[in-house]
């Protein structure tokens, strides 16, 4: 297998579109943040690799179903497209908080599947970008450097201070997106 390439593993809900407490229910709930789109080009065309890991527990609450969480990836892929970028993977996770999976984050399981369909030897190295302690613990969880977003729910995240040690800070993607492409360069 091949060494892992510089690679983003992006939390959905919150990191790259709006999010919401009564969940994202339909293609016209899912609404992108333009500057994440922006970044999620920006960051692939220098050269990173970006995948989604995203819990979707709303088809298991049965607020949705695969074909409805279908369309608003296929969206997404088409929004990022036409910025000039690519989304590698799309892993989630369709369960439940009580049925014992093991995708949902905050355990490794979406990520590993990310790693899979990669065809990566590890994710060590990589980034997980989310805007709650789950999506960071499940990326640390493999081996993942972790970035929370103040989007979403990450305010929130970051007030409760809680998991964040050896965590970066930024206000959204866009600003992860440029820190990332400097640092790189």
């Amino acid at each position: 297998m091949p060494l892992p390439p510089k690679l983003v593993i992006l939390d959905r809900d919150g990191v790259i579109n709006q999010d919401s407490d009564a969940y994202i229910k339909s293609l016209e709930e899912w609404i992108a943040y333009p500057q994440a789109i922006e970044a999620i080009a920006y960051l692939t065309q220098h050269g990173w690799t970006v995948a989604i890991a995203t819990n979707q527990s709303g088809i298991a609450r049965g607020y949705f179903d695969t074909a409805t969480l279908d369309a608003m990836h296929e969206e997404l892929r088409h929004q990022v497209s036409r910025a000039g970028g690519e989304i590698a993977h799309i892993a989630y996770c369709p369960h439940g908080p009580d049925d014992g999976c093991d995708c949902r984050k905050p355990l490794p399981g979406l990520l590993q599947q990310v790693q899979q369909a990669l065809g990566l030897s590890t994710l060590e190295g990589s980034w997980m970008v989310g805007d709650s302690l789950r999506d960071l613990q499940a990326g640390q969880a493999a081996g993942c450097h972790a970035a929370l977003v103040r989007t979403g729910k990450g305010v929130r995240t970051e007030q409760k201070g809680q998991g964040l040690e050896n965590v970066r800070i930024f206000d959204d993607l866009a600003s992860f997106s440029r820190w990332l492409i400097i640092d790189d360069a």
